[in-house]
């Protein structure tokens, strides 16, 4: 099992590596999967379950932890979604 990075680091976005070469035609699939009137819906949805919401004082490490990581997911399917469309 790889060691994981102390401190804040293994927040940083991963790049992808030299030898993927597949990385672009995903991004262009992302990019095609979310056009459109119903992409823009999903999104929207994506957005106000994670980014969007605000736990309350009483949240525990657990449920913020849970809501960090799919604020993260949320995050980088729109980064991709925007490399496929400059693509």
């Amino acid at each position: 099992m790889p060691e994981r990075e102390s401190g804040w680091r293994w927040f940083e976005d991963i790049e992808p590596s030299s030898d993927d070469d597949r990385q672009p035609e995903i991004e262009k699939s992302f990019a095609r999967c979310f056009s459109g009137p119903d992409g823009d819906r999903v999104l929207a949805h994506l957005r106000a379950m994670t980014i969007d919401r605000v736990l309350g004082p009483e949240a525990g490490d657990a449920e913020l932890r849970h809501l960090e990581g799919q604020r993260h997911l949320v995050i980088r399917i729109r980064a991709m979604i925007a490399r496929g469309r400059d693509q």
